[in-house]
């Protein structure tokens, strides 16, 4: 699973911390058996991050699921992804809330 952070965690008000969403995005993942990576911008983007991942990952033949709601990211990464979902769904559900 691949996670792009900023737009995941800008999703709701009051935006979730950084660390928050790396906590919450783990214990998701490991009790659903799921591996994340959680992406945030540095010295490269992570937009640029996740679409050469997803490549790569696409490339191996490797199954993976795209969590973003940035429409440019979708269409450089979300070729071969078996599910994509949106950082406000996705968010919501970390949370344990959905509206």
């Amino acid at each position: 699973m691949l996670v792009d952070a900023n737009n995941v965690r800008r999703s709701v008000w009051p935006n979730v911390s950084g660390e928050e969403l790396v906590e919450r995005c783990q214990v998701w993942a490991q009790a659903r058996g799921h591996e994340v990576v959680v992406l945030f911008d540095g010295a490269v983007s992570a937009d640029d991050q996740i679409a050469e991942r997803a490549a790569q990952l696409r490339a191996d033949g490797r199954p993976f699921w795209l969590v973003t709601s940035d429409r440019g990211l979708r269409a450089r990464a979300e070729a071969g992804a078996e599910r994509v979902i949106g950082g406000g769904t996705f968010v919501r559900e970390l949370l344990g809330t959905r509206t």
